[in-house]
């Protein structure tokens, strides 16, 4: 008898673009773009309704704007990242404010802490690029106890952020098989992630606005210091670099609501917040 032809999975090999994905936020220096973004933790601090005593969970919290938002209302913050040189950066903002913050290195589609360990699970453009969209919901709701919250905040396909990834991803494509960061921005992606598990899902369009001095210096500070864009120039030569800088700027330039003297970008993102239902497993 003729032995049965194993056929071998062609999925994407995750271990292998989480660690690209490792590489590229550790790259540049991710918390000078990240404090501009503080009032998005302290938003979604608000709209998740943190509560002094309360066990949270910032995942993939980078430097650590929500942490700090969540700390400054006297919850009991753990916060997490898969970039150690990130939780440091939160590490030091946290010691400066006198707020007591725990730090600790986890991966977001496999989160070390026990089922319902948490009140509330928090993140700020965070956990929307995971590799694993459905690894990093469910591990959101297993940690959080019944009742409990998951609050996001999550850049738009059409706002800027989203576009400018396109626009990235046109000059160097994204790993194949992986969905796009910006699914996670959409109402019908968060209610496939979160629905089944949810007694409730709240999402709210909102808007965060990069001000800079000019286009040119913002494509300085983000091509030297944000991850993503600092490894898209690096992979490009001259030309290809020329090419992609035309059309951020052009972006940009599209986009900007400050006039002739300087920069401002509005950019949509979605935040959202879901309440865990009773007797939810969240695997």
């Amino acid at each position: 008898m003729n032995a049965v032809p194993q056929i071998r999975s062609t999925g994407p090999d995750w271990a292998a673009i989480k660690q690209r994905q490792q590489a590229t936020w550790a790259s540049g220096d991710y918390a000078v773009i990240g404090t501009t973004l503080q009032i998005v933790g302290e938003s979604l601090a608000e709209a998740a309704d943190v509560r002094a005593g309360e066990r949270v969970l910032d995942i993939a919290a980078g430097n650590g704007n929500t942490t700090l938002a969540a700390a400054r209302r006297f919850a009991e913050v753990t916060s997490t990242d898969y970039v150690p040189t990130l939780l440091d950066k939160g590490a030091q903002r946290a010691r400066a404010e006198g707020l007591d913050v725990r730090f600790q290195v986890a991966d977001a589609e496999a989160l070390p802490f026990d089922d319902g360990s948490f009140d509330v699970a928090l993140s700020t453009f965070g956990a929307m690029f995971t590799p694993d969209h459905q690894a990093t919901a469910r591990e959101m709701l297993r940690v959080v106890r019944d009742g409990g919250r998951v609050g996001l905040a999550n850049w738009t396909p059409d706002g800027f952020i989203g576009r400018l990834f396109k626009v990235i991803g046109a000059h160097v494509p994204p790993p194949a098989g992986v969905k796009s960061p910006a699914l996670w921005g959409t109402e019908p992606h968060i209610v496939e992630l979160f629905g089944p598990q949810a007694a409730q899902i709240r999402c709210e369009r909102r808007h965060f606005h990069f001000r800079y001095r000019s286009p040119a210096h913002w494509l300085q500070v983000f091509r030297t210091f944000y991850g993503p864009t600092h490894k898209a120039f690096a992979a490009l030569d001259e030309a290809g670099a020329k090419s992609l800088e035309r059309e951020i700027a052009a972006l940009l330039e599209s986009m900007n609501t400050g006039g002739a003297t300087s920069l401002v970008v509005p950019s949509e993102y979605l935040e959202v917040v879901v309440t865990k239902r009773s007797g939810a497993k969240g695997r």
